[in-house]
């Protein structure tokens, strides 16, 4: 395996998470800042805010990995989990809430609880629709606000950017944003087109975002190591480039394979070591500039 964060979003095919060996999976938590830590092992980034009332959780990752996931939190307290709230429907995001689910309310945006309901189809592979116990039960529409632990957990709909159900929230006394799949630190982004999601849309939420957010701020992307505004700015100006590079390619009537083989994204190459390559980037950008 080459880093567990990357490998990981081999979700998208559910033979590959059944062949997946959760056993050799280490679930580690981190400290971040104030009473926010995260808890990184396999699939997205689980953010964590702690106090004397109790755990916030922001997803909850693949369902065999509940157990250890529960033996990290009880590194850091005791306390129960109250909350958890999802990111966006992805597997690898939402996979514990059944577990999780049984003695904490899930809260997600409407679509998230809409797509896990009804199943949904992504690069070709079917997923069924989630048990009734993994839904969300409380659902919102722009944003939702959790007070707990004397910090406002606050969740803002992102539309249109990896899904069309993304979150971003906000620790906001802890001075801690988690993005959720609207941030991939160091490698291209899965932007899932066939529910929702939009490069445009992708790169709008991160304009937003960062508009916002203080320059001190630590920022959890969903995949990857810990970052800040500098990694999320840096993020979004690769888009913003390989975005432009293809646009420009299509301007001078160029097709995909074209592109491929002139390496047009050449310069941002060190981005495609992740589950999503450079060529597959180029053909994600291609298709939707070309609204296909």
């Amino acid at each position: 395996m080459r880093r567990l964060y990357l490998p990981l979003l081999l979700l998208i095919a559910s033979a590959a998470v059944a062949q997946q060996d959760f056993s050799k999976v280490e679930v580690k938590a981190t400290k971040v800042a104030g009473s926010v830590w995260v808890l990184v092992g396999s699939g997205g980034n689980i953010g964590v805010s702690v106090g004397d009332d109790g755990i916030v959780m922001i997803d909850d990752q693949y369902a065999p990995l509940a157990p250890k996931i529960e033996a990290a939190l009880k590194t850091i307290t005791n306390k129960p989990v109250r909350f958890i709230l999802n990111t966006h429907y992805h597997g690898d995001h939402t996979g514990g809430n059944e577990h999780f689910g049984k003695t904490a309310p899930i809260v997600a945006h409407e679509n998230v609880r809409k797509r896990l309901a009804s199943g949904s189809a992504r690069r070709g592979t079917t997923i069924p629709p989630s048990p009734a116990g993994a839904l969300p039960v409380l659902t919102f529409n722009d944003h939702v606000t959790i007070h707990l632990n004397g910090e406002d957990v606050r969740a803002v709909h992102m539309p249109h950017g990896h899904t069309d159900g993304d979150a971003v929230v906000w620790f906001t006394k802890s001075n801690v944003v988690h993005m959720g799949d609207d941030f991939f630190n160091g490698f291209f982004p899965f932007v899932d087109r066939e529910n929702g999601g939009s490069v445009r849309g992708l790169i709008a939420n991160l304009d937003k975002v960062l508009a916002t957010i203080p320059d001190d701020a630590k920022v959890i992307p969903g995949h990857g190591p810990l970052s800040d505004k500098n990694g999320l700015r840096a993020f979004a100006a690769v888009l913003k480039a390989t975005s432009a590079a293809v646009e420009q390619g299509l301007a001078a009537g160029k097709s995909l394979e074209q592109l491929k083989a002139e390496k047009a994204l050449a310069p941002w190459e060190s981005w495609g070591t992740g589950f999503i390559k450079t060529d597959d980037w180029m053909k994600t950008l291609y298709d939707e500039l070309t609204a296909r």
